[in-house]
C-alpha cells in the first residue's frame, strides 16, 4: 500500500453518556448511535488489578491506523501494535489481508496497565470509537478485514465483552443491532513497520489530516479524564 486510503470517518462516567451524542467519534452513520449505558464491573469479580501487572486487549474496528491513534491517547496504555489475526494463513502481508481471501482482520493489540486503565475502559473506547452495527465495513472501507471484532485472551474478557454487547443491544443504544464478533485470540501477526505509529509519523498525510486527526481530537474530548496528557482536556 502506501497509496493513502481516503475514507469517510465514519464509559464509566456520566460525562461519557451525556456528551456521547454530540461527540460521537464515527460520523459515517451518526444517526445510528442513540445512547451508551454506563459500563461498570459486576459480580464477575472486580477488574483484575491485583493479579496482573499488565494485560492485553486486541480489537478490530476498521482501519488499524485509527484504532492505534485512539488507544495511544489513554493513560495506562503501554504500547499499541497494528497487525492481523483471525485468518487462515501464517504471516500474512498487508496486500494478502486486503485481498479479503486470508480471513484476517486489521486489529490493534494493546498492552495496558490494569491498575491505571481497566478492560472496561478499553471496551468503552472500543464501542464509541467506531460503528459496531455495520457488517464488514467502516465508512468506505468494505471487506471482512474491517470487521468489528473483540479477540479475548481470557474468560474474564469474554464474559465482559459479551455482557456489554448484550446490554447495549437490549438498551437499543444503536438504531441497528450490533454485529461485533467476539472470538478467542489466535496468533497475532504484527503488521509491516510502516503501519506502526502511523498517525504520529505521518500526520501530514491527507488520510491522517481528514480522518485520523478529527477522530483523535473528538476522542480526547470524550475521554478527557483518562488521557495520558490531562492538559489536552
Amino acid at each position: 500500500m502506501l497509496n493513502i486510503r481516503m475514507k469517510k470517518l465514519t464509559t464509566t462516567s456520566t460525562l461519557i453518556i451525556t456528551n456521547l451524542l454530540s461527540l460521537s467519534l464515527f460520523s459515517c452513520n451518526d444517526s445510528s448511535l442513540k445512547s451508551i449505558p454506563s459500563m461498570q464491573p459486576t459480580n464477575m469479580t472486580t477488574e483484575q488489578t491485583n493479579t496482573k501487572k499488565t494485560d492485553t486487549a486486541t480489537f478490530g474496528a476498521g482501519c488499524f491506523w485509527c484504532v492505534e491513534a485512539v488507544y495511544q491517547q489513554l493513560d495506562g496504555v503501554l504500547s499499541v501494535s497494528s497487525g492481523y489475526t483471525g485468518g487462515g494463513i501464517k504471516k500474512p502481508t498487508y496486500k494478502e489481508v486486503c485481498s479479503g481471501l486470508t480471513g484476517h482482520a486489521e486489529v490493534c493489540q494493546i498492552v495496558f496497565d490494569p491498575s491505571v486503565v481497566t478492560f472496561t475502559d478499553m471496551l468503552q473506547a472500543f464501542w464509541v470509537s467506531h460503528d459496531p452495527t455495520t457488517l464488514n465495513r467502516q465508512g468506505n472501507d468494505v471487506g471482512t478485514q474491517y470487521r468489528s471484532v473483540i479477540y479475548y485472551n481470557s474468560d474474564y474478557q469474554k464474559q465482559l465483552a459479551e455482557k456489554y454487547k448484550t446490554e447495549l443491544d437490549a438498551s437499543h443504544a444503536y438504531a441497528n443491532p450490533i454485529v461485533t464478533e467476539i472470538s478467542p485470540l489466535g496468533t497475532f501477526y504484527k503488521a509491516e513497520d510502516y503501519h506502526q505509529n502511523y498517525f504520529n509519523e505521518n500526520g501530514d498525510q491527507p488520510y491522517c489530516q481528514f480522518v485520523v486527526k478529527p477522530k483523535v481530537e473528538k476522542f480526547q474530548k470524550v475521554f478527557k479524564d483518562k488521557l495520558k496528557n490531562k492538559a489536552l482536556k
